[in-house]
Protein backbone atom coordinates (compact mmCIF):
# COMPACT_ATOMS: atom_id res chain seq x y z
CA UNK A 1 0.00 0.00 0.00
CA UNK A 2 2.82 2.02 0.49
CA UNK A 3 4.37 1.63 -2.86
CA UNK A 4 0.80 2.44 -4.28
CA UNK A 5 0.47 5.94 -3.01
CA UNK A 6 3.68 6.62 -3.43
CA UNK A 7 3.06 5.70 -7.33
CA UNK A 8 -0.18 7.25 -7.14
CA UNK A 9 1.01 10.53 -5.96
CA UNK A 10 4.20 10.66 -7.69
CA UNK A 11 2.00 10.56 -10.96
CA UNK A 12 -0.96 12.57 -10.28
CA UNK A 13 0.67 14.90 -7.42
CA UNK A 14 -3.18 16.77 -7.19
CA UNK A 15 -4.49 14.01 -5.98
CA UNK A 16 -2.54 14.07 -2.95
CA UNK A 17 -4.81 16.95 -1.72
CA UNK A 18 -7.55 14.18 -1.44
CA UNK A 19 -5.56 12.50 1.36
CA UNK A 20 -4.84 13.37 5.19
CA UNK A 21 -1.49 14.17 5.90
CA UNK A 22 -0.69 10.91 7.98
CA UNK A 23 -1.72 7.77 5.32
CA UNK A 24 -1.23 5.07 8.27
CA UNK A 25 -5.10 4.68 8.34
CA UNK A 26 -5.54 5.00 4.70
CA UNK A 27 -3.32 2.24 3.82
CA UNK A 28 -5.14 -0.14 6.26
CA UNK A 29 -8.48 1.01 4.87
CA UNK A 30 -8.19 0.37 1.07
CA UNK A 31 -5.78 -3.12 2.05
CA UNK A 32 -9.04 -4.05 3.69
CA UNK A 33 -11.19 -2.69 1.26
CA UNK A 34 -9.23 -4.47 -1.88
CA UNK A 35 -9.57 -7.93 0.02
CA UNK A 36 -13.27 -7.23 0.66
CA UNK A 37 -13.75 -6.84 -2.89
CA UNK A 38 -11.69 -9.94 -4.13
CA UNK A 39 -13.37 -12.43 -0.79
CA UNK A 40 -16.85 -10.45 0.14
CA UNK A 41 -20.19 -12.76 -1.78
CA UNK A 42 -21.55 -11.32 -4.32
CA UNK A 43 -24.52 -10.31 -2.43
CA UNK A 44 -23.21 -8.40 0.54
CA UNK A 45 -20.44 -6.58 -1.81
CA UNK A 46 -23.16 -4.92 -3.81
CA UNK A 47 -24.24 -3.39 -1.12
CA UNK A 48 -20.95 -2.61 0.56
CA UNK A 49 -19.99 -1.07 -3.09
CA UNK A 50 -23.01 1.30 -3.52
CA UNK A 51 -22.77 2.34 0.18
CA UNK A 52 -18.57 3.37 -1.02
CA UNK A 53 -19.22 4.99 -3.71
CA UNK A 54 -21.74 7.44 -2.47
CA UNK A 55 -19.63 7.95 0.60
CA UNK A 56 -16.36 9.09 -1.57
CA UNK A 57 -17.97 11.65 -3.24
CA UNK A 58 -17.70 13.91 0.17
CA UNK A 59 -13.50 13.07 -0.84
CA UNK A 60 -14.21 14.90 -4.01
CA UNK A 61 -13.51 11.65 -6.29
CA UNK A 62 -14.78 11.53 -9.16
CA UNK A 63 -15.18 8.91 -12.70
CA UNK A 64 -11.80 10.52 -14.37
CA UNK A 65 -9.70 9.29 -11.13
CA UNK A 66 -10.89 5.95 -11.78
CA UNK A 67 -8.23 5.44 -14.83
CA UNK A 68 -4.95 6.57 -12.51
CA UNK A 69 -5.67 4.74 -9.15
CA UNK A 70 -5.94 1.26 -11.72
CA UNK A 71 -2.74 2.19 -13.28
CA UNK A 72 -0.75 2.96 -10.00
CA UNK A 73 -2.73 -0.73 -9.24
CA UNK A 74 -1.26 -2.37 -12.38
CA UNK A 75 2.03 -0.64 -11.21
CA UNK A 76 2.04 -2.18 -7.83
CA UNK A 77 0.47 -5.37 -8.73
CA UNK A 78 3.29 -6.04 -11.14
CA UNK A 79 5.89 -5.48 -8.82
CA UNK A 80 4.55 -7.72 -5.97
CA UNK A 81 2.19 -10.59 -7.48
CA UNK A 82 2.31 -13.07 -9.71
CA UNK A 83 0.65 -12.55 -13.03
CA UNK A 84 -3.03 -15.15 -11.97
CA UNK A 85 -2.97 -12.91 -8.77
CA UNK A 86 -3.07 -9.66 -10.38
CA UNK A 87 -5.72 -10.69 -13.33
CA UNK A 88 -7.83 -11.39 -10.37
CA UNK A 89 -7.19 -8.61 -8.55
CA UNK A 90 -7.90 -6.17 -11.91
CA UNK A 91 -10.56 -7.90 -12.48
CA UNK A 92 -12.49 -7.31 -9.24
CA UNK A 93 -11.19 -3.51 -8.75
CA UNK A 94 -12.78 -3.20 -12.29
CA UNK A 95 -16.34 -4.85 -10.91
CA UNK A 96 -16.00 -2.29 -8.13
CA UNK A 97 -15.18 0.67 -9.75
CA UNK A 98 -18.02 0.25 -11.77
CA UNK A 99 -20.76 -0.41 -9.29
CA UNK A 100 -18.99 2.45 -7.18
CA UNK A 101 -19.33 4.79 -10.40
CA UNK A 102 -22.54 4.40 -10.70
CA UNK A 103 -23.78 5.02 -7.57
CA UNK A 104 -22.27 7.85 -7.42
CA UNK A 105 -23.67 9.46 -10.02
CA UNK A 106 -27.20 8.20 -9.25
CA UNK A 107 -26.51 9.93 -5.70
CA UNK A 108 -25.38 13.12 -7.04
CA UNK A 109 -28.64 13.51 -9.11
CA UNK A 110 -30.29 13.36 -5.10
CA UNK A 111 -28.12 15.14 -2.76
CA UNK A 112 -25.17 16.71 -2.46
CA UNK A 113 -21.64 15.33 -1.94
CA UNK A 114 -21.70 17.41 1.51
CA UNK A 115 -23.76 19.65 3.58
CA UNK A 116 -22.26 22.91 5.69
CA UNK A 117 -23.57 22.86 9.36
CA UNK A 118 -23.17 25.17 12.32
CA UNK A 119 -22.70 23.59 16.00
CA UNK A 120 -25.76 25.56 17.52
CA UNK A 121 -25.28 23.16 20.86
CA UNK A 122 -22.19 22.16 22.64
CA UNK A 123 -23.47 20.49 26.09
CA UNK A 124 -20.20 18.73 27.99
CA UNK A 125 -20.81 15.42 29.99
CA UNK A 126 -17.99 14.64 32.51
CA UNK A 127 -14.37 14.98 31.03
CA UNK A 128 -14.54 13.28 27.86
CA UNK A 129 -17.75 13.90 26.62
CA UNK A 130 -20.08 16.14 24.74
CA UNK A 131 -23.87 15.96 23.23
CA UNK A 132 -23.49 18.94 20.22
CA UNK A 133 -26.40 20.05 18.25
CA UNK A 134 -25.76 20.80 14.86
CA UNK A 135 -27.78 22.80 11.85
CA UNK A 136 -27.15 21.76 8.66
CA UNK A 137 -27.65 24.52 5.90
CA UNK A 138 -29.48 22.60 3.36
CA UNK A 139 -32.26 19.88 4.62
CA UNK A 140 -30.41 16.73 5.89
CA UNK A 141 -32.21 13.30 5.24
CA UNK A 142 -31.42 10.35 6.97
CA UNK A 143 -33.50 7.82 8.64
CA UNK A 144 -33.57 7.41 12.44
CA UNK A 145 -30.53 4.60 13.09
CA UNK A 146 -28.25 5.83 10.76
CA UNK A 147 -25.19 7.95 11.17
CA UNK A 148 -23.25 10.72 9.45
CA UNK A 149 -19.89 11.09 8.47
CA UNK A 150 -18.32 14.57 9.80
CA UNK A 151 -15.13 16.63 8.96
CA UNK A 152 -13.81 19.81 10.97
CA UNK A 153 -11.56 23.10 10.08
CA UNK A 154 -8.93 21.62 12.59
CA UNK A 155 -8.47 18.82 10.30
CA UNK A 156 -8.95 18.76 6.90
CA UNK A 157 -9.66 15.54 4.78
CA UNK A 158 -10.64 13.83 8.31
CA UNK A 159 -13.72 12.24 8.34
CA UNK A 160 -14.75 10.32 10.98
CA UNK A 161 -18.57 8.59 11.51
CA UNK A 162 -21.18 9.31 14.76
CA UNK A 163 -24.40 8.16 15.06
CA UNK A 164 -27.17 10.48 14.82
CA UNK A 165 -29.36 10.48 18.51
CA UNK A 166 -32.50 12.06 17.28
CA UNK A 167 -35.36 11.60 14.64
CA UNK A 168 -35.88 14.23 11.93
CA UNK A 169 -36.92 17.34 14.10
CA UNK A 170 -39.08 20.46 12.27
CA UNK A 171 -36.08 22.86 13.09
CA UNK A 172 -33.59 20.10 10.76
CA UNK A 173 -31.15 20.00 13.65
CA UNK A 174 -29.78 16.74 14.84
CA UNK A 175 -27.88 15.88 18.25
CA UNK A 176 -24.17 13.49 18.25
CA UNK A 177 -23.08 11.87 20.97
CA UNK A 178 -19.20 12.18 21.33
CA UNK A 179 -16.28 10.39 23.02
CA UNK A 180 -12.90 11.66 23.23
CA UNK A 181 -10.68 8.80 21.86
CA UNK A 182 -7.20 8.91 23.38
CA UNK A 183 -4.90 10.34 20.40
CA UNK A 184 -8.60 10.78 18.35
CA UNK A 185 -7.81 13.54 16.21
CA UNK A 186 -11.52 14.67 15.54
CA UNK A 187 -12.85 13.09 18.69
CA UNK A 188 -10.84 15.85 20.97
CA UNK A 189 -11.56 18.84 18.50
CA UNK A 190 -15.44 18.57 18.85
CA UNK A 191 -15.18 17.39 22.46
CA UNK A 192 -12.34 19.54 23.57
CA UNK A 193 -12.23 22.73 21.52
CA UNK A 194 -15.31 22.68 19.12
CA UNK A 195 -17.63 25.73 20.07
CA UNK A 196 -21.23 27.15 19.20
CA UNK A 197 -20.90 29.14 16.06
CA UNK A 198 -18.50 26.76 14.21
CA UNK A 199 -18.41 25.22 10.98
CA UNK A 200 -18.72 21.18 9.78
CA UNK A 201 -19.01 19.56 6.99
CA UNK A 202 -21.43 16.38 7.20
CA UNK A 203 -20.92 13.62 4.46
CA UNK A 204 -24.04 11.57 2.90
CA UNK A 205 -26.69 9.27 6.18
CA UNK A 206 -25.53 5.76 5.94
CA UNK A 207 -26.36 2.52 8.18
CA UNK A 208 -28.62 0.04 7.75
CA UNK A 209 -29.91 -0.45 11.18
CA UNK A 210 -32.78 1.76 11.08
CA UNK A 211 -36.03 2.13 13.29
CA UNK A 212 -38.78 -0.87 11.79
CA UNK A 213 -42.05 1.03 12.32
CA UNK A 214 -43.48 -1.39 10.37
CA UNK A 215 -43.53 -4.16 13.25
CA UNK A 216 -45.77 -4.74 15.70
CA UNK A 217 -43.49 -6.75 18.20
CA UNK A 218 -42.12 -5.47 21.28
CA UNK A 219 -37.97 -4.25 21.38
CA UNK A 220 -35.37 -4.80 23.44
CA UNK A 221 -32.45 -2.21 22.74
CA UNK A 222 -29.06 -3.07 23.66
CA UNK A 223 -26.50 -0.26 24.39
CA UNK A 224 -22.62 -0.18 25.01
CA UNK A 225 -21.16 3.58 25.38
CA UNK A 226 -22.43 6.27 22.79
CA UNK A 227 -23.90 2.85 20.78
CA UNK A 228 -26.85 4.73 23.12
CA UNK A 229 -27.19 7.44 19.93
CA UNK A 230 -29.03 5.50 17.52
CA UNK A 231 -30.67 3.96 19.84
CA UNK A 232 -31.93 6.26 21.54
CA UNK A 233 -33.35 7.84 17.55
CA UNK A 234 -34.86 4.54 17.35
CA UNK A 235 -36.57 4.25 20.37
CA UNK A 236 -37.63 7.89 19.74
CA UNK A 237 -39.22 6.44 16.22
CA UNK A 238 -41.26 3.44 17.54
CA UNK A 239 -42.48 5.28 20.52
CA UNK A 240 -43.96 8.04 18.32
CA UNK A 241 -45.54 6.04 15.33
CA UNK A 242 -47.64 3.06 17.51
CA UNK A 243 -50.83 2.84 16.37
CA UNK A 244 -53.99 4.64 18.98
CA UNK A 245 -54.79 1.81 21.44
CA UNK A 246 -51.69 -0.28 20.89
CA UNK A 247 -48.48 0.49 22.63
CA UNK A 248 -45.14 -1.75 21.85
CA UNK A 249 -42.61 -1.73 24.96
CA UNK A 250 -39.42 -1.15 24.72
CA UNK A 251 -36.77 -2.17 27.41
CA UNK A 252 -33.08 -0.64 26.84
CA UNK A 253 -30.20 -1.77 28.85
CA UNK A 254 -27.51 0.97 28.75
CA UNK A 255 -24.03 -0.18 29.23
CA UNK A 256 -21.03 1.75 30.52
CA UNK A 257 -17.97 0.24 32.80
CA UNK A 258 -18.43 3.00 35.48
CA UNK A 259 -21.54 4.89 36.85
CA UNK A 260 -20.31 8.21 36.21
CA UNK A 261 -20.04 6.73 32.36
CA UNK A 262 -23.64 6.58 32.16
CA UNK A 263 -23.87 10.23 30.53
CA UNK A 264 -27.26 10.22 29.34
CA UNK A 265 -29.53 8.88 32.38
CA UNK A 266 -31.55 11.57 33.02
CA UNK A 267 -32.84 12.00 29.48
CA UNK A 268 -33.42 8.22 29.26
CA UNK A 269 -35.68 9.09 33.05
CA UNK A 270 -37.71 11.75 30.51
CA UNK A 271 -37.96 9.06 27.71
CA UNK A 272 -39.53 7.04 30.28
CA UNK A 273 -42.07 9.25 32.15
CA UNK A 274 -43.21 10.72 28.28
CA UNK A 275 -43.67 6.93 27.17
CA UNK A 276 -44.82 4.80 29.94
CA UNK A 277 -44.22 1.50 27.48
CA UNK A 278 -40.15 2.17 27.95
CA UNK A 279 -37.80 0.63 30.58
CA UNK A 280 -34.54 1.70 31.14
CA UNK A 281 -32.21 -0.75 32.59
CA UNK A 282 -28.45 0.73 33.56
CA UNK A 283 -25.66 -1.51 33.45
CA UNK A 284 -22.04 -1.24 34.74
CA UNK A 285 -19.46 -3.60 34.77
CA UNK A 286 -16.52 -2.18 36.30
CA UNK A 287 -18.01 -1.63 39.49
CA UNK A 288 -20.94 -2.60 41.32
CA UNK A 289 -23.97 0.06 42.07
CA UNK A 290 -27.12 0.05 43.87
CA UNK A 291 -30.31 -0.21 41.68
CA UNK A 292 -27.74 -1.16 38.53
CA UNK A 293 -27.75 -4.37 37.10
CA UNK A 294 -23.83 -5.22 37.09
CA UNK A 295 -21.99 -6.71 34.08
CA UNK A 296 -21.22 -6.26 30.17
CA UNK A 297 -24.04 -6.46 27.75
CA UNK A 298 -23.10 -9.54 25.88
CA UNK A 299 -23.28 -11.25 29.59
CA UNK A 300 -26.58 -9.83 30.10
CA UNK A 301 -28.41 -10.32 27.27
CA UNK A 302 -29.38 -14.16 27.06
CA UNK A 303 -30.78 -13.02 30.30
CA UNK A 304 -33.17 -10.23 28.89
CA UNK A 305 -36.36 -10.77 27.04
CA UNK A 306 -35.49 -11.46 23.66
CA UNK A 307 -37.88 -13.82 22.43
CA UNK A 308 -40.87 -12.08 19.86
CA UNK A 309 -38.59 -9.01 20.49
CA UNK A 310 -36.85 -7.06 17.55
CA UNK A 311 -33.51 -6.56 18.94
CA UNK A 312 -31.35 -3.66 18.36
CA UNK A 313 -27.18 -3.94 19.45
CA UNK A 314 -25.27 -1.12 19.09
CA UNK A 315 -21.85 -0.04 20.85
CA UNK A 316 -18.18 -0.60 20.05
CA UNK A 317 -17.72 -3.49 17.34
CA UNK A 318 -16.41 -6.38 20.12
CA UNK A 319 -19.50 -5.85 22.10
CA UNK A 320 -21.74 -6.33 19.24
CA UNK A 321 -20.34 -9.44 17.70
CA UNK A 322 -19.96 -11.01 21.34
CA UNK A 323 -24.49 -10.05 21.73
CA UNK A 324 -25.48 -11.16 18.61
CA UNK A 325 -23.21 -14.67 18.99
CA UNK A 326 -24.43 -14.66 22.51
CA UNK A 327 -28.29 -14.89 21.14
CA UNK A 328 -27.94 -16.73 18.05
CA UNK A 329 -26.54 -19.16 19.92
CA UNK A 330 -29.83 -19.52 21.82
CA UNK A 331 -31.77 -19.28 18.88
CA UNK A 332 -32.53 -15.85 18.34
CA UNK A 333 -33.88 -15.30 14.70
CA UNK A 334 -31.79 -13.58 13.08
CA UNK A 335 -34.19 -11.61 10.94
CA UNK A 336 -34.75 -9.96 14.23
CA UNK A 337 -31.51 -9.11 14.97
CA UNK A 338 -30.58 -5.53 13.93
CA UNK A 339 -26.73 -4.33 14.09
CA UNK A 340 -24.31 -2.04 11.98
CA UNK A 341 -20.77 -3.11 11.87
CA UNK A 342 -17.96 -1.08 9.48
CA UNK A 343 -16.43 -4.59 8.71
CA UNK A 344 -17.12 -7.47 7.40
CA UNK A 345 -17.70 -10.76 10.03
CA UNK A 346 -18.21 -13.67 7.56
CA UNK A 347 -19.68 -15.70 10.42
CA UNK A 348 -22.58 -12.89 11.34
CA UNK A 349 -25.56 -12.62 10.06
CA UNK A 350 -26.42 -9.08 8.27
CA UNK A 351 -28.64 -6.54 8.90
CA UNK A 352 -31.00 -5.92 5.99
CA UNK A 353 -32.17 -2.18 5.85
CA UNK A 354 -35.80 -1.72 6.78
Amino acid sequence: MTYFYGHLFAAEPEIRAMFPAAMDAQRHRLAAALTRVITAPDERLTAYLTELGRAHRKFGVLPEHVAPFRQSLVATLHRYASPDEATAVLDAFDRAARIMTQAAEDDASRSPAWWIAEITGHERRGSGMAVLTIAPEEPFPYLPGQHVSVQTPRWPRLWRDYSIANTPRKDGTISLHVRAVPGGLVSNGLVHHARPGDTLLLGGAAGKMTADIRSARDVLCLAGGTGLAPLKAIIEAISGSTAPGHRREIVLYVGARREADLYDLPELRRMELDYPWLQVLPVTSEETVSGMMHGTIAELAPEASWAGREVYISGPDPMIIATVRALTRLGAPTARLHYDLPQNHGDLPQTTEQ
